[in-house]
């Protein structure tokens, strides 16, 4: 199969907006459920309330880095129940990276840490399909495309909540009663690693809790 034909054809159909059910539905008649995964970081519900209406049955990928709130593995158990979560861990464990980097090295190099715990297991897993489904969305700094193709993983890169806005998503959650988080309810907007994420203030950017402190902002996923 073509994948750099089949995101003509999605782009051809549907430019750069569409309702996600319907456009997760049309790669699903394209290249079968079997070849889609849908990755979600558990920060919140929308994607996986998504990816249970339009692709019954697929894989949904998470990374267990060894650093999730416990409250984030209770939403990863509770999810497993109704669909097909696939766990995903580093090559190391959190006490074999502290012997061989050093103990902390979400402090003192983040960006390794990441790459090691959740950008290469999610990079190997991915290696195995056609269509990876995110949850990014755009931001005040940053545009992100409806359908691409990632060239570096040579896999489509499908973003059905690519237009929504914090807004949208809330508004989302209230009107379907999608569950999220618990730990939304403490403040949390965006929630990845403990050592690594923070509560928001009234005001602040949704991401602004994570790295806190930091001049990083990205876990290393989508550069």
């Amino acid at each position: 199969m073509d994948l750099h034909s089949v995101v003509d054809q999605a782009k051809g159909v549907f430019g750069d907006q569409a309702e996600p059910v319907e456009l997760l539905g049309w790669f699903a008649k394209r290249v079968g459920v079997e070849n889609i995964a849908v990755s979600v970081s558990l920060s919140g519900g929308v994607m996986l309330y998504f990816a249970e209406m339009a692709l019954p049955g697929a894989d949904v990928l998470f990374v267990d880095t060894g650093y999730h709130f416990a409250e984030t593995l209770k939403f990863r158990d509770e999810a497993a129940k109704k669909q097909n979560i696939i766990t995903l861990s580093p090559r190391l464990s959190v006490r074999e990276q502290n012997e061989k980097y050093g103990q902390d090295l979400y402090d003192s190099d983040p960006d390794r840490c990441c790459a090691m715990r959740k950008v290469a297991p999610l990079d190997a897993a991915l290696r195995g399909y056609s269509v990876w489904v995110t949850g990014l969305r755009r931001s005040k700094d940053q545009e992100v495309p409806l359908i691409e193709f990632d060239e570096k993983r040579e896999i489509i890169k499908v973003n059905p909540l690519s237009q929504y806005s914090k807004d949208d998503v809330d508004r989302l959650v209230e009107e379907y009663g999608i569950v999220e988080n618990d730990l939304r309810k403490f403040g949390y907007t965006s929630i990845g690693c403990w050592p690594c994420t923070v509560p928001t203030k009234e005001g602040q950017d949704e991401r602004s809790g994570r790295w806190s402190g930091k001049s990083k902002t990205e876990c290393g996923l989508h550069i």
